[in-house]
């Protein structure tokens, strides 16, 4: 077999391919054997028939059938051996249309193939990339909104003899119709409400500050959740206002009982905030980042990536919803989403992906990134684990379908990422500093065959095959 390959305009390449005819008769004689268990001959059992009794018994239409059969089969070998040999990264599964010699009797045969390539980019910018997330440290009026909410829930109501002001406690006769039929949920006796929750409809609370106890007022408003006017009628049967308790070391100490002054009781606040930010942000900190990197790209994508990692993703997303026995339907009505509006979210899921899969590996050629053998083993290691398989089966599937590379450049893209995250400038909401030692001090789990950007598949679909993907957990070894 001989081949070329010819850069084209684009991320095309055009791949020339010929097989001389010593080399395509030994593809024929492999027809022959199949074509021999589709006949049947007097004399010989199925399959057992040499050529050339085949070609005495169908004559010229036997060995046009055997020379049919034999292009059918061997084309796409060759194709394949040809994107080995040339490694060449093809992002759909390429197709032939024409085989040159196919209407001949015999000799060699030809055939080209234009196929699409992932595109080699380069992402200017990424070393001093900035990303920001949630404040990690709590300041002094988020802690006493928390020390306010502790107070206000051991507060205690008491009657107050004035007229309604935002926060009071009211028991409230309320009505409300529509073209003379009550409107269903808003006709309720002795309500009690807190007067600026912004229930019932707008400008509710707005009619009800000033009124005092006894007071009744008739008013137009569309419900919430409405789009047409309602007649409402309101009663004023209570006011009452909560009394918060003076947070004091005392109160502090006879409410909680671990603490005994204010002061701990804050620093205590304070320490659990900052603990539960600082683990929010730890686990945005691959999507921050990658959300940032993505920016960066500014490429047209080729629509065979974005197409393929959206297929993925909806077979992904739908088999979860049957997992957990949610109808796609289902979903989609609970959401208030059209499919359309769904399959575009996830698409935006899928270019976001795809940007990321060509800059991780900008970023791992840029930082001359290799994954080692042993980096093979590990992660092969690590996917028959979660697959519940032996490791020999992982690995046998992956070289069956000639996915080590594939997986070697899932594991560069980790690396890049893993590189990335320790990089970055990371801020807060407030352009202050969030050091890196602090968010990383436990390290990130980064999982190379994940969809998180490190592993995002965006791959061709050509080396795929029903049995691997089913029987490694979904571990499709694509790239």
């Amino acid at each position: 077999m001989q081949s070329t390959v010819e850069q084209l305009e684009g991320n095309k390449v055009k791949v020339e391919v010929t097989i001389d005819a010593a080399s395509f008769e030994q593809d024929i004689d492999v027809a022959y054997r199949k074509l021999a268990r589709q006949v049947r001959i007097p004399g010989f059992r199925p399959g057992k028939a040499p050529r050339r009794v085949i070609d005495a018994h169908l004559g010229v239409e036997g060995k046009k059938a055997a020379r049919a059969q034999a292009i059918e089969d061997a084309v796409p070998k060759y194709l394949a051996e040809a994107v080995k040999q040339h490694d060449i990264d093809i992002i759909a599964t390429p197709k032939v249309d024409h085989v040159h010699g196919a209407e001949e009797d015999e000799g060699p045969i030809s055939f080209h193939c234009e196929m699409e390539v992932r595109p080699v980019i380069t992402v200017a910018g990424y070393a001093g990339l900035r990303v920001e997330l949630t404040s990690v440290t709590a300041n002094d009026s988020e802690i006493d909104e928390v020390v306010n909410s502790e107070r206000k829930r051991h507060g205690t109501l008491v009657d107050a003899s004035r007229a309604i002001a935002t926060g009071d406690q009211v028991t409230l006769d309320l009505s409300a119709s529509r073209n003379g039929e009550p409107v269903p949920g808003l006709n309720v006796e002795a309500w009690l409400y807190e007067v600026g929750r912004g229930w019932v409809a707008k400008g509710f609370d707005e009619v009800l500050v000033g009124l005092n106890t006894g007071d009744e007022k008739e008013f137009k408003a569309v419900p919430n959740g409405n789009e047409d006017e309602a007649d409402f009628r309101v009663k004023v049967v209570k006011v009452q206002e909560l009394q918060l308790p003076e947070a004091t070391d005392q109160w502090v100490a006879d409410t909680f009982g671990e603490f005994d002054t204010v002061a701990a009781w804050k620093s205590a606040i304070a320490e659990r905030m900052n603990t539960s930010r600082l683990n929010q942000a730890r686990s945005s900190v691959v999507d921050r980042v990658t959300d940032e990197l993505s920016k960066l790209v500014e490429i047209d994508l080729p629509e065979a990536m974005v197409d393929g990692d959206l297929r993925s993703r909806v077979r992904n997303t739908v088999e979860t919803f049957q997992r957990q026995g949610i109808a796609i339907a289902q979903f989609l009505q609970i959401t208030g989403q059209t499919e359309e509006q769904f399959i575009e979210q996830l698409r935006e899921q899928s270019r976001k992906a795809v940007k990321v899969d060509l800059a991780l590996r900008a970023i791992a050629s840029d930082r001359n990134l290799v994954a080692s053998d042993a980096d093979v083993d590990v992660e092969l290691e690590r996917i028959a684990l979660r697959a519940n398989v032996k490791v020999k089966r992982v690995k046998s599937l992956y070289e069956k379908n000639d996915a080590i590379g594939d997986l070697k450049a899932q594991i560069r893209k980790s690396q890049a990422l893993e590189w990335l995250v320790r990089e970055v400038t990371y801020v807060d909401n407030e352009g202050r500093a969030i050091a890196t030692d602090l968010l990383l001090d436990e390290g990130v789990d980064i999982d190379p065959t994940s969809d998180t950007g490190a592993g995002a598949t965006v791959a061709s679909e050509s080396n795929t095959d029903e049995e691997s993907t089913s029987t490694v957990d979904d571990e499709s070894p694509n790239a």
